[in-house]
């Protein structure tokens, strides 16, 4: 069996990883295997990168585009874990509810967000409703399920025990279901995370007039490959550091409702 890696080596293999493809993209990129207007160098990229924090493409500068994607975003997370986390927990504490809503649930969830578009087009037009309908129906599955799992799969023998004791409903669902089933909570919030970013990108490329899908449809017009790519490294980079922001907050809230 593999030992354990510590935790600077799990950075210097990542660390070793990413150096690798940036190297053999610029090999492939710097011997003119691929013509530079469809894979330009890592450097011109970077070098785009950094300019469209100070030039404007699109109308905006990189931050503002981000900016515009990130409050788009939020909003479709948000409404998404609003009403998905009580409706999941809900649906696996109650099981008339499960009944009631799990054949519904189950005939939309596996329509893929971007089938969406054409009615957040029509309904929404360009504004921000459009990308926030995409991104609720990314996020909204995966909140509810890991939250139903999360309450179905509760220790029995607590419930229980709970119940013998006396213990009320609210503080059942306080201090039993909602510990008990925060860590696959917190799972689906981070998957919700992700697929709402993933769907927010590919609403900004039809249904939005700022925010960095927008972005790089227009450079794209324009066979502006840097630009292109550019948008790709800051999507990157954004998606990682919500997860990270994630992580830190799945284990402030695990303490505090002592689910450690």
């Amino acid at each position: 069996m593999d030992r354990r890696l510590s935790h600077s080596e799990t950075i210097g293999l990542g660390a070793l990883g990413l150096m690798s493809l940036i190297g053999l993209w610029a090999a492939i990129s710097g011997f003119g295997l691929v013509p530079d207007q469809f894979l330009p160098t890592p450097i011109a990229v970077i070098g785009r990168f950094i300019d469209l924090f100070r030039e404007p493409f699109a109308g905006f500068t990189l931050q503002q585009h981000l900016s515009s994607s990130l409050m788009r975003y939020l909003y479709g997370l948000l409404l998404a874990a609003v009403i998905g986390i009580p409706l999941g927990l809900a649906m696996g504490w109650f099981r008339t509810l499960d009944d009631v809503v799990t054949p519904i649930f189950e005939g939309l969830r596996f329509i893929a967000p971007i089938a969406w578009v054409p009615f957040a087009a029509l309904w929404f037009g360009t504004g921000i409703g459009g990308p926030i309908m995409i991104i609720f129906a990314g996020a909204f599955p995966p909140c509810l399920i890991n939250a139903y799992r999360g309450a179905r799969f509760v220790e029995p023998r607590l419930i229980e025990a709970a119940r013998m004791l006396g213990t009320g409903h609210r503080r059942m669902l306080m201090e039993i279901l909602l510990p008990a089933s925060l860590p696959s909570v917190m799972a689906g919030v981070r998957v919700a995370a992700g697929l709402g970013w993933q769907s927010l990108v590919g609403a900004e490329l039809i249904v939005a007039s700022a925010g960095v899908g927008f972005m790089m449809v227009q450079a794209q017009a324009s066979v502006q490959t840097p630009t292109v790519m550019a948008g790709m490294i800051a999507i990157g980079i954004t998606g990682l550091l919500i997860d990270v922001a994630l992580r830190q907050g799945e284990g402030l809230l695990r303490h505090r409702l002592g689910a450690d």
